[in-house]
């Protein structure tokens, strides 16, 4: 209930509020996974020259769901017909737009994940739409050919460094539950502990709030105003879209373990290497062969189609995704250990 106490007085303006939906495409070519981006009319006028996540202002008067408006918004940006779509976050911190501090107005993102194989080594997609490599946001993040080298080249030395700064750990004290050492462990796998591939969106937070990241820089972080210059960490996006991004990567890595979502990136038929090499390449490490292959047949996730795809050497056995796991299990994923 309202009292006269605690009334709005009539002369305050009230805040504008607006609800952002953006969008995280994953699609995968050549076993490279890669996100859809546009330029679209929420451009960031900090930032107008750098791609976006397909996103648009949420009208309710125009869709009557946040879904058909977020489909909307990729088919005009895109050209591309959405199929698999999850809701994952809602984004309000201030200052996530570049006009959140102008006339009171404050915007709301909704992140999605979607994923489709429609767009695999699509050609015609609008001139304002194209397909980037998800690991070019990311470089860290893909362990295939082993520990990335931007890690002990660029990452680490400057982390450390920011991880030891007495002052500003006595500053983070008082709003962190964890020392940014504890912290680093934790995201990055320091001091001999283990990687873990789904901690993608805390890795680059840490990345940012330590002032690493360009988006601090336009941000007006003063971690990052104070460096000299910033070490060249991935591709920049506008507003907060590759925040919204490393959320899809993590949930994306984290839910193969318990739903058979990478078949949605897969073909109708395919072999049980391209299947393994799909896998890969979202989690960013390689599973053993032999492992992987008996786990998939005992669990019953796919079905032989009778067909052969020649290669240069013997025949490989193409396969089928089979729906009715879905009924059977109630967490019909892929649960494998990296090799490294």
């Amino acid at each position: 209930m309202i009292t006269k106490a605690s009334a709005i007085p009539a002369s305050s303006p009230l805040p504008l509020l607006e609800i952002d939906l953006a969008a995280a495409v994953v699609t995968l070519n050549q076993q490279t996974p890669q996100i859809l981006v546009a330029r679209n009319a929420q451009q960031d006028v900090k930032a107008p020259d750098l791609w976006s996540l397909p996103s648009g202002r949420f009208e309710p008067t125009q869709s009557r769901t946040l879904e058909i408006a977020l489909r909307g918004f990729v088919s005009t940006q895109a050209g591309c017909e959405l199929g698999y779509v999850e809701q994952l976050y809602t984004f309000g911190d201030r200052g996530r737009a570049a006009e959140s501090e102008e006339g009171h107005r404050h915007v709301v993102s909704i992140g999605y994940l979607a994923l489709t194989n429609a767009l695999a080594g699509q050609t015609g997609l609008p001139r304002t739409a194209r397909l980037h490599p998800w690991y070019s946001f990311f470089p860290w993040e893909d362990w295939r050919a082993g520990r990335p080298s931007i890690l002990d080249k660029e990452i680490m030395p400057q982390l450390n460094a920011w991880a030891s700064d007495s002052a500003g750990e006595r500053a983070d004290s008082a709003r962190r539950a964890l020392p940014r050492k504890a912290r680093l462990r934790l995201c990055f796998g320091a001091d001999g502990s283990p990687w873990d591939e789904e901690k993608v969106l805390e890795r680059y937070e840490l990345l940012y709030e330590a002032g690493l990241l360009e988006e601090a820089r336009r941000d007006g972080r003063s971690a990052a105003l104070s460096r000299a210059s910033l070490p060249s960490l991935g591709d920049a996006m506008t507003h907060d879209h590759r925040r919204i991004l490393a959320t899809a990567m993590g949930r994306l890595r984290g839910k193969l373990k318990y739903r058979p979502v990478v078949f949605e990136l897969m073909p109708d038929i395919f072999t049980l290497t391209a299947l393994q090499h799909t896998v890969e390449a979202i989690s960013g490490r390689h599973v053993h062969k032999q492992n992987f292959r008996r786990f998939v047949e005992n669990t019953a996730l796919v079905e032989p189609t009778g067909q052969q795809l020649m290669t240069r050497g013997r025949p490989a056995q193409l396969f089928r995704f089979r729906p009715d796991v879905l009924q059977e299990r109630p967490a019909p994923g892929l649960r494998l250990r990296g090799r490294n």
